[in-house]
């Protein structure tokens, strides 16, 4: 019986249980299908009323089974718009959006609370312009949102928040700051209703990457987080009160608050590591050190502390308080087991820049030390600002280089030789008021050798012998004395020796002796985005001062020797292609550097030249000394198009930032060809052929003069569409984007069809040319601006001239056509012309044409009037009647050169001037 009994009790609580599963689930696939609407009405009602932004979505559900034993609504596939100016651009995609919903307040107070979100696979794409305006202000102000009319809104007290296997982009162009993080995972809770309310979450990120103004300083870092942050979405404020974050092996303490402001941020933030060890700090480095650090033994306490304290408001020029301070105590370091480590290294560096400028920088360097065995380095150091630094520093060392380049394991670079130096100063740097800091003491290298991995042979028997000292603390007093100083490479020694003094009026006795391949000996420090290249020979001695030179007295100075180049690359900031010495021998007696038939080449230009220079030395030894000479230049080919400077942006990205795909493409910029002002040249110049902006000179001579920047033109002729054209001009640049000039141009005899279709400018300046045929001449003064694309702003332009017209046919002029139409005679629609002189005048983007007359056909027009240099008219003509033109119809021409608009009578109204703001 109690068997029974107990089987009939089992059997009943199997039933009951089984009963109450069925029920359980039923209502986990019935309840979904109850609230659903009321879920996804109310969920979409939040939407709107909190944000400002479109949000779309492919699919949405309801389901326990999503996010077990959570009821989740899910949005598939969403996508969330920024706010202005990036409506149109994606803020954040999801694969997967799910919120997890209150089952209690739905079913007992028909609210609809979420108190679980999930984002799954979802990309944050964070943007902030130069004007500092951002794509994440989507939250609606509390002014915006109207409170709600029944208690049915969804609330939003969070007591779950994960995103899985996401990733953040944020890209800030205000600050210049970029951080990409990848395999973003984190889990939190947090009161999302609450004006203020607390995030407690703990974060992982795979690969996190900081890049600030495109040069990177944390790359590929993992980073494992757990914070307590305040935050405050209707003012956008965030207060870190507890974050403890691991990057790779180093932990940081993190605190302080940020604030979001309408055009920038307030921040105060604290990012510290107390004692630290050494090795840690280093696996936070970019991962180019890794490898070195795997086979390095790294010791040391160290102390980390970074303060940003301040306002960064971009359009005002407002940056916060930067400080950092660094130290490191008996720190070690051994590669790859070194016989004779580095030991005893010390260093402690506080640096500070106020509102982040440098001017304001102090670096404080209090102690930097180290030993190698018995060898040694000590120095400390202080400056303050970094245009005009002030400087106090004290260097004692001396160092087996080979002992420190296997201790230390530089990438690459083999090192030897005894380096000693004893080095103090103290004072101003400061080149505009002649300022030197009080310095004294020596660097002096032994036996030294350097090789590196870009080249197979080293530079060999270093031997540098330096003094230098200034004890007044100015540029009179400075004196360099470097004897000797030699190297061997490639077998060939080259020798210098240096005694200079009076950096105001320097003088200068110097020899040198050697022969240097350029090429080969770039490439033992190649370094990218520079191009060296060909050969040197140099025996010189010179001897003089500055003064002397530049007054002419050329019997006390001692300059002789000579200088063969041959495939020397000379770069400049005023040009975009290096100009190349392919050959030439300057001879140097006393001041004046002389040369026979040098070639050279810029681009696809060439050029074979002869002449001297003279003030080389004062020019190529200061800021203020102009360069003197006269040449005679002879090319084949010149293109002047290849000398306009170019303003690129900065393109220099890591590989590793992220790019969008709606990025716009960077475009380079041309400029004018600036003449530098310390020049002072005659050229007497002939080519055979010239390239000009869109146009082919032929046979092209003249004197060109370069003086403070100016090119001045005398007595230049060429030959252009089988014209000969005589010309004189003046060309400055202003900036590398603008530049004045005038000119005055004479050209007999072209043809008007041949200038319409191959010269781009009179095209543009004489469009109603395009259906002429004949012979004109041209006697124009002109003076005006030209724009970073050598084309001339046309409401600058000034001047005036005359257009000789003989034997022109003009056909298809719709001006006449439309006088003749107007007429009802076809004699006016095809005029030709005999001879007529045309004088114009040009101010404020209009020209003005003088009353001139002609005769075809028995017709005697006059025509006199103004047009815009964009193509409007404003003509008056009178249309003398055949025969002697004695009685006439009055006609008014406007409207534009493609559609002008005829009338009869004499009333018309003044093209509005264009002035040149500039």
């Amino acid at each position: 019986m109690p068997n029974i009994k107990f089987k009939s009790a089992l059997l009943k609580t199997g039933k009951y249980l089984g009963i109450t599963f069925a029920v359980i689930l039923g209502l986990l696939f019935l309840t979904p299908i109850v609230f659903e609407d009321q879920i996804k009405d109310q969920i979409k009602k939040t939407a709107n009323e909190k944000l400002s932004a479109e949000l779309n979505y492919s699919d949405v559900s309801v389901s326990f089974f999503r996010h077990f034993p959570s009821l989740t609504l899910t949005l598939n596939d969403l996508s969330l718009n920024g706010s202005a100016p990036y409506k149109s651009e994606k803020f954040i995609t999801a694969k997967e959006v799910s919120f997890g919903i209150n089952v209690a307040s739905l079913i007992f107070s028909k609210s609809v609370k979420i108190d679980q979100i999930y984002l799954s696979d979802s990309f944050i794409n964070v943007k902030v312009n130069k004007n500092g305006e951002a794509n994440y202000n989507i939250y609606k102000s509390k002014s915006e949102v109207e409170k709600p009319k029944d208690s049915t809104e969804a609330a939003l007290k969070l007591e779950r928040i994960e995103i899985i296997n996401s990733k953040i982009i944020y890209d800030d162009q205000s600050t210049k700051v970029h951080f990409d993080a990848l395999g973003f995972n984190y889990l939190g809770k947090g009161d999302l209703n609450k004006s203020v309310f607390d995030l407690y979450s703990k974060a992982k990120i795979e690969k996190l990457n900081i890049i600030y103004e495109d040069e990177p300083y944390l790359m590929n870092k993992k980073v494992d987080a757990d914070l307590i942050t305040k935050a405050n979405f209707n003012s956008l404020s965030f207060f870190f009160e507890q974050n403890n974050l691991k990057i790779n092996q180093l932990v940081v303490d993190f605190k302080g608050n940020f604030n979001i402001l309408k055009d920038g941020y307030k921040m105060d933030l604290v990012i510290k590591s107390d004692n630290s060890d050494l090795y840690d700090v280093f696996t936070a480095f970019p991962p180019k050190y890794i490898t070195w650090l795997s086979k390095t033994e790294l010791k040391g306490n160290t102390n980390l502390l970074l303060t940003l304290k301040g306002d960064y408001i971009a359009s005002q020029k407002i940056a916060p308080d930067l400080n950092l301070h660094v130290k490191v105590e008996d720190g070690f370091v051994n590669y790859n087991k070194s016989a004779i480590p580095v030991s005893n290294l010390n260093l402690e560096i506080d640096t500070k820049m106020p509102s982040l400028n440098s001017d304001l920088l102090t670096v404080d360097g209090k102690n930097v030390s180290l030993n190698i065995d018995k060898d040694y380095l000590k120095s400390n150091f202080y400056i303050e600002g970094l245009n005009v630094p002030n400087i106090n520093a004290d260097f004692k060392a001396k160092l087996d280089l080979q002992k420190l380049n296997a201790a230390l394991g530089i990438p690459g670079l083999q090192l030897k030789g005894t380096l000693v130096g004893d080095l103090k100063a103290k004072g101003k740097f400061d080149h505009k008021n002649r300022l030197f800091p009080v310095t004294k003491g020596s660097i002096d290298l032994k036996n030294g050798y350097i090789k590196t991995k870009y080249y197979p042979n080293a530079i060999t028997n270093i031997n540098i012998k330096s003094h230098i000292e200034d004890q007044k603390g100015t540029f009179e007093d400075l004196k360099i004395n470097l004897k000797p100083a030699q190297f061997t490479f490639e077998g060939k020694p080259v020798f210098v020796e240096a005694d200079l003094s009076n950096f105001d009026d320097l003088n200068y006795d110097v020899k040198a002796k050697g022969e240097l391949d350029v090429n080969k000996i770039y490439k033992v420090f190649s370094q990218k985005g520079l191009d060296l290249d060909g050969f040197i020979k140099a025996d010189l001695a010179l001897k003089g001062k500055q003064s002397d030179a530049e007054k002419g007295n050329y019997s006390k100075l001692n300059n002789k020797g000579t200088l063969e180049l041959r495939n020397i690359g000379v770069a400049s900031e005023y040009l975009p292609k290096k100009f190349i010495i392919k050959e030439g021998i300057f001879k140097i007696n006393q001041d004046k550097m002389s040369f026979n038939n040098f070639l050279a080449a810029y681009g696809e230009s060439d050029f074979k030249m002869n002449g001297y220079l003279k003030n080389v030395f004062n020019y190529a030894t200061t800021k203020t000394g102009i360069l003197r000479g006269s040449f005679s230049v002879s090319a084949r080919y010149i293109n002047v198009d290849e000398f306009m400077s170019k303003t690129e942006p900065n393109t220099s990205v890591t590989q590793n930032k992220t790019e969008t795909k709606d990025a716009p493409a960077e475009t380079k910029q041309t400029g004018v060809i600036i003449i530098p002002a310390n020049l002072d040249l005659q050229l007497m110049t002939s080519a055979q052929k010239v390239n000009f902006d869109k146009m082919i000179l032929q046979n092209a001579s003249g004197n060109l003069k370069m003086n403070k920047g100016k090119l001045t033109m005398q007595n230049t002729g060429f030959n252009l569409i089988g014209c000969n054209v005589a010309m004189n001009a003046n060309y400055q640049a202003v900036t590398p984007q603008k530049a004045n000039f005038d000119y005055n141009i004479k050209a007999s005899d072209f043809d008007i069809k041949r200038a319409y279709n191959e010269v781009d400018i009179f095209r543009k300046m004489a469009s109603a040319a395009e259906k002429a045929q004949g012979i004109v001449s041209l006697d124009y003064q002109l003076k005006g601006r030209l724009n970073s694309n050598m084309e001339p702003v046309y409401p600058s332009l000034v001047g005036g001239g005359t257009l000789s017209v003989k034997n022109v046919k003009v056909r298809g002029l719709k001006m006449f056509s439309a006088v003749s139409k107007q007429t009802s005679s076809e004699a006016i629609k095809n005029p030709d012309v005999s001879k007529v002189d045309i004088k114009t005048s040009i101010k404020n983007n209009i020209m003005t044409i003088e009353r001139f007359k002609f005769k075809f056909a028995g017709f005697r027009p006059r025509i006199e009037g103004t047009t815009s240099l964009d193509g409007k008219l404003n003509l008056k003509m009178r249309l003398g009647l055949p025969p002697l033109g004695i009685f006439g119809i009055p006609m008014t021409v406007t409207g534009t050169q493609d559609n002008p608009k005829i009338k009869v009578g004499r009333k018309t109204e003044d093209l509005e001037e264009t002035k040149d703001t500039e």
